[in-house]
């Protein structure tokens, strides 16, 4: 055993908090920037066994070249994601961006070749836009290196951009506009005076209008149009009152109206056109009982492109924006569909497709001289999968199970092949319930190879419910667990269990839980609710007090997290998110944990983690803790992922399946 008073100075500030505490054992890995307490060493075996399921790559499609003829995708060959630029289908990678961290946020300038990026350092999540020469790979910062800085909309030249920054005082989300030749000359065209946080989405043909975002929360967000000369801004879609959901899209062709998401008139967010002349707005998807997600339309503005959300799986549409009619593209394969961007010409479409059975690609759909005339579909990029058959990955499939108001709640299964389990003494299968995040986000059926490592490695099956409070079922199911309702989606893990129990090839008596961020939150909750009835639980970036969180956040997301989970300066619901936080009630967890943190997180702090982990060892309760000190809000680096996920199955194989 290694006591803290012997480990090295840079370490012994990050476990200050801990030094009332008995020995801990601490080793740390990745020089250095994986610190782990109590973990036990990765045996061999582990390390060996998984690192086919480790070695999987993705490569999404993020734009075309300026002459339509190549695209741009992210993949990682070294530790984190780059871009990179494919000329044919099915041809080599070559390597454009080669940082440490990895980039997003990419944005080629329309009639030009160079490409706007973010980047951020450790997980801080402080993006900085940058500008990249393709052909000589060159690079520079644009924005101040200090705030935090996204949304990038170019405007219809090339010769400026408009981006939310919260660059004025470091909390508020402003948008900006700026002149890559020149910018120091920074402007600030709309100001957040709330806390809301604004971000552009499109300019008009002439650059003399933008249109803002404004979003309050996942169930109220605003639309306006802004005059930049002047900075008036004027509201062009949302409800002052109630509250509803609008996201801006684009100007149409002419300039006379936008393309706009909402649910002002349905359950569901449906795709809209408003016309400036008269008001009127045309419900586009008004035949669609699901959410639209994407939209992209052609340079022209003569045809567009939209996905939409039916029931966790994607479906693309073509759409003419003359007469409204759409198409729906037949042939892709069942899966998620993202990405959407038409090459200049108007004459292809790229997207993203990642299905059950394959990781992110990049494809091409080939489109005729009519808006919805649909051509050949091409796979332009092949991802590495560690060698691994993924045609045998499991498909999951979708059930609903009532919760205790008789509520049907769905959430996708995926169970291992018979051959994974069929020598095993216990036929029943251990189960892992893995909680998104959000707790608006939404457990979709996408390429998962950590799941299929669980099925394969462990023989357990994977269950992911879509609690009340996920997106994708509608805005009355999204605002179910809201304020003071906040545990009745705990509740729902509750009726999972109970529904497992009445499934005869599950296993009831070897259940864990495992979820980051608010599914974090959901894990600690589950412990404290219902111990009894789990073996092991998996804490990744999870909120343990609710009002830690919301006094600790970064002070540019506070207001929004508020909106969300309740104030915690309102007395009654100080008091009542006190009493649910799992960290006031660690003496009704009875269950191994295991906490996962970075050290740079700014949605949900570390000390959010060390909380957990102390009030934890303070009541003689088992827990592992991994701390990396150059992540953030996860683990976006693949030497601290590596370890991370051998950590996992040998804490699985030391509590749930045994």
């Amino acid at each position: 055993m290694k006591k803290l008073s012997l480990i090295s100075l840079s370490f012994a500030v990050c476990f200050s908090s801990y030094s009332a505490f008995a020995e801990v054992n601490v080793r740390t890995a990745n020089n250095g920037n994986l610190v782990m307490e109590d973990v036990p060493k990765i045996p061999q075996r582990i390390v060996d066994d998984l690192n086919r399921y480790q070695n999987v790559r993705s490569a999404p499609f993020r734009g075309f070249t300026k002459d339509g003829k190549s695209i741009y995708i992210a993949t990682r060959f070294g530790d984190v994601s780059q871009l990179h630029r494919v000329d044919m289908a099915g041809g080599a990678r070559h390597q454009l961006t080669f940082f440490k961290e990895p980039i997003s946020g990419v944005s080629r300038q329309p009639n030009g070749d160079k490409i706007a990026f973010t980047m951020d350092a450790g997980g801080s999540e402080y993006a900085q836009v940058f500008l990249l020469n393709p052909k000589t790979g060159k690079s520079k910062m644009l924005s101040d290196g200090e705030s935090r800085n996204g949304a990038i909309s170019w405007n219809n030249d090339g010769s400026a951009m408009a981006f939310q920054s919260t660059r004025r005082n470091g909390s508020s989300n402003d948008i900006w506009m700026m002149d890559p030749n020149a910018p120091e000359k920074a402007s600030m065209v709309l100001e957040s005076k709330d806390g809301s946080w604004w971000s552009p989405t499109d300019w008009s043909s002439d650059n003399k209008q933008l249109i803002a975002q404004q979003y309050i929360s996942a169930s109220d967000s605003r639309v306006y149009l802004v005059d930049v000369a002047s900075r008036k801004k004027q509201l062009i879609a949302g409800n002052l009152e109630k509250g509803s959901v609008n996201y801006g899209l684009d100007f149409d062709a002419e300039n006379t109206g936008i393309f706009f998401i909402t649910n002002e008139f349905s359950e569901f967010e449906q795709l809209a056109y408003k016309s400036f002349s008269g008001g009127d707005v045309t419900v586009i998807t008004k035949n669609i009982n699901w959410n639209v997600d994407e939209f992209a339309l052609s340079s022209k503005g003569d045809k567009a492109a939209f996905s939409v959300n039916e029931n966790g799986f994607s479906s693309v549409y073509l759409l003419d924006t003359q007469t409204f009619k759409y198409k729906k593209v037949d042939g892709l394969p069942i899966g998620l569909s993202g990405g959407l961007e038409f090459s200049d010409d108007g004459t292809k479409l790229g997207l993203t497709l990642n299905t059950s059975q394959s990781p992110s690609d990049s494809l091409i759909l080939n489109l005729g001289k009519k808006a919805t005339d649909i051509g050949k579909l091409t796979r332009w990029t092949y991802s590495e999968v560690g060698g691994l058959d993924t045609s045998k990955f499991a498909t999951p499939e979708l059930i609903t199970y009532k919760s205790f108001d008789d509520r049907s709640i769905p959430a996708f299964v995926y169970k291992p092949d018979s051959s994974v389990t069929k020598n095993k003494a216990n036929k029943k299968l251990p189960v892992i319930i893995s909680i998104h995040g959000g707790p608006e986000g939404q457990s979709r059926p996408a390429f998962r190879s950590t799941y299929q490592l669980w099925m394969d490695r462990l023989g357990a099956t994977v269950i992911t419910p879509n609690v009340r409070g996920s997106a994708g079922y509608g805005k009355e199911y999204i605002n179910l667990d809201n304020g003071f309702k906040r545990e009745d989606s705990v509740k729902d893990i509750g009726a999972l269990l109970d529904w497992i129990r009445t499934q005869p090839d599950l296993d009831a008596e070897r259940v864990a839980v495992f979820g980051g961020s608010y599914g974090g939150y959901m894990v600690l909750a589950s412990s404290v609710h219902y111990s009894d009835r789990l073996k092991a639980a998996v804490d990744i970036v999870g909120i343990s007090n609710f009002v830690t969180f919301l006094e600790n956040t970064k002070s540019y997301r506070r207001d929004l997290r508020r909106v969300e989970y309740g104030d915690e300066r309102d007395p009654k619901m100080r008091a009542f998110l006190e009493k649910i936080s799992p960290n006031n009630n660690v003496d009704k967890i009875n269950v191994p944990m295991f906490v996962v943190q970075g050290q740079n997180d700014p949605r949900v702090p570390i000390t959010e983690a060390e909380q957990i982990v102390k009030a934890l060892r303070d009541n003689g309760k088992q827990v592992w803790y991994m701390n990396a000190l150059n992540e953030g809000h996860g683990y976006r680096k693949k030497e601290n992922r590596d370890i991370y996920t051998q950590a996992v199955v040998l804490f699985f194989e030391q509590f749930l399946i045994k």
